[in-house]
């Protein structure tokens, strides 16, 4: 067996997979296995009994926007009876931010591997605030959520079909020269997505009032595009999958409670560890007393080789989540000890576009000593709050250890 082989395989199908947006569906039309009582989350498998706040947060608000709910206590015992199914999105080719929680009657993004031929999904992001994915479940929340479905989501799906097809990858390309890391800072990238956007949504909006909601709450938004990139960094991270004797990381994830992640040459296992606590810079009033453990599907973006392998093209997301500029050039530069190989498209400028570093290999993870760097936010532990700050978080050494053992005996080496 020719595990260096098998690592060149993966991750050139990694980088050469070209991620399209070509749709916006309903979730249970679209993704595979989706049912009407099925609700998916971020990151690895998990049961309500040991879900975090934010996470019961927003299964609790997916089942009240499904009208199966009318408060907290209802969806605990629908759950709790076995009437509701939890799976990770990761089970389903999707993908979601924070909590991840996507249920049935959710517009999802649809993305096309144009190389491959795979499809990802991810749900809207609903901005800033008190939201959905960090928990947050009151008639405020289903208010907008309300409007993104009944609005927003069907401007938004002629739009996407009148452009022919948006290529998320290039548009990733694009916003790596222009400041952004494509994980916490997406400034620029919802920029390009809005310019992609506009004319499509002038056009297809029923009024002139219905167009300038739907792109003021796209402009208003720098996470517009984070949804979108998520799944096209989840079709990428998929085309790799499955290659035998292969020790590229696939899949990087958090609940809230695990961090889990999975390999190429390993099949659909998790390999888990406690979630730990992102260090980095809190909104007033705020610390580590209050920050929930890791969570959400973002990591996605990492493991394709963006975001915080990106840092050195983002200086300014220092600012957010502490540091200096320089700090972010050593974080990228770190991660090229850790990967098989540099990206073809995804270039840094102040490095001589220098490509990013992509496809993590357990072996060189164990060799080093060095885990993979995330970019994230930070969410507090009760339901509802939101997002309290942001940092830098390092995934636990003892699930690439457990992997690469695993790894060892599944191949007899």
């Amino acid at each position: 067996m020719n595990i260096d082989q098998a690592n060149a395989d993966a991750t050139e199908r990694m980088i050469e997979a070209r991620a399209v947006l070509v749709g916006l569906e309903k979730a249970r039309d679209v993704i595979p296995g989706m049912h009407d009582n099925l609700l998916l989350h971020a990151g690895p498998p998990i049961t309500w009994e040991r879900a975090s706040g934010p996470l019961r947060g927003a299964l609790t608000g997916a089942l009240i926007f499904e009208g199966k709910a009318r408060d907290k206590a209802e969806a605990q015992a629908l759950i709790e009876r076995g009437e509701i199914d939890l799976e990770p999105c990761h089970h389903h080719q999707t993908v979601g931010p924070m909590a991840g929680v996507t249920s049935p009657s959710m517009s999802v993004y649809v993305i096309e591997n144009a190389t491959h031929g795979n499809r990802a999904f991810s749900n809207l992001n609903e901005g800033y605030g008190k939201v959905l994915r960090y928990g947050a479940f009151d008639e405020e929340v289903q208010q907008r959520l309300r409007w993104m479905e009944e609005v927003m989501a069907p401007v938004l799906k002629k739009a996407i079909e009148a452009s022919g097809g948006i290529d998320i990858k290039a548009l990733l390309s694009e916003a790596l020269h222009m400041g952004d890391e494509g994980h916490n800072r997406n400034k620029a990238g919802s920029i390009l997505y809005l310019k992609a956007l506009a004319p499509h949504v002038a056009r297809v909006s029923p009024d002139s009032d219905t167009a300038s909601a739907v792109l003021q709450a796209i402009g208003d938004n720098a996470l517009s595009v984070l949804n979108p990139v998520m799944a096209a960094c989840k079709a990428m991270a998929d085309a790799a999958h499955g290659i035998d004797g292969s020790t590229i990381v696939t899949a990087m994830a958090r609940n809230g409670t695990d961090f889990g992640i999975r390999v190429s040459g390993l099949g659909e296992r998790w390999f888990t560890a406690p979630a730990q606590i992102p260090k980095g810079l809190y909104f007033p009033g705020y610390g580590d007393d209050d920050a929930n453990a890791d969570i959400g599907d973002s990591t996605i973006t990492e493991t394709a080789g963006i975001g915080g392998f990106a840092m050195a093209a983002a200086p300014a997301i220092v600012t957010f989540v502490s540091g200096t500029a320089q700090d972010a050039l050593h974080a990228t530069m770190e991660m090229y000890e850790i990967t098989y190989g540099e990206h073809k498209y995804f270039t840094i400028p102040p490095m001589d576009f220098r490509g990013t570093p992509t496809g993590i290999d357990l072996r060189k993870v164990i060799e080093t000593g060095i885990t993979p760097r995330v970019n994230t936010g930070i969410a507090h532990k009760e339901p509802g709050i939101g997002q309290i700050g942001a940092g830098l978080v390092r995934p636990p050494m003892v699930i690439f250890e457990e992997a690469l053992v695993t790894f060892a005996e599944a191949y007899e080496i």
